[in-house]
């Protein structure tokens, strides 16, 4: 799996080979095609590999009793991991694959939805303390956070000029939970 996210992260998803992940692992091309059968089944097991063990570090942060404000900037700091460590563009690849690949798409969505779950969880704890949320619902809420984490992602890898800029309203949001909490003590 290493070999196969160093090449994803190096080459990206167009470049990327079968033949270039044996190289790299140091191991028969046929050993690739045995356990993953393509390419593509090499990228969705990678995917599947990332997404797991990421979700489940998100799921024990959430767990920890801290304000929901002070998770959001773990979250943020967990991006800024995750954009490091390349889990991001294998997101992002595997979504741009996923646009003329209805199994890509399925794989997906299926994991995406692992995450609006969990932060569907999150957010009816939160409200649940809460005499109001405005017009948001937890699993509404849950999607616009899911959401923004995507369009910001692909904002980065794209290098936007306003990188900082983006950057600091993700974590402003934070600020604003802060306040939000401070205000329903």
């Amino acid at each position: 799996m290493m070999a196969a996210e160093q090449c994803l992260q190096e080459d990206g998803y167009a470049a990327l080979s079968t033949r270039g992940v044996a190289e790299r692992a140091e191991m028969p091309l046929s050993q690739i095609h045995y356990h993953f059968g393509s390419k593509q089944g090499l990228l969705l097991a990678l995917y599947e590999y990332l997404n797991t063990r990421l979700l489940e570090r998100q799921q024990v942060m959430f767990e920890k009793n801290l304000p929901l404000s002070e998770q959001w900037q773990l979250a943020c700091d967990y991006l800024d991991e995750d954009m490091a460590s390349g889990y991001v563009r294998v997101l992002q690849e595997l979504t741009a694959a996923g646009w003329s690949n209805p199994e890509i798409a399925a794989a997906i969505r299926q994991n995406q939805q692992g995450w609006i779950d969990l932060l569907t969880g999150v957010a009816r704890r939160w409200a649940a303390d809460r005499p109001s949320i405005g017009p948001f619902t937890p699993d509404g809420l849950a999607n616009l956070v899911a959401s923004l984490f995507l369009g910001i992602e692909a904002r980065l890898l794209l290098q936007d000029k306003n990188q900082d800029i983006v950057l600091q309203s993700l974590r402003d949001v934070g600020h604003f939970l802060k306040t939000v909490e401070d205000h329903n003590e």
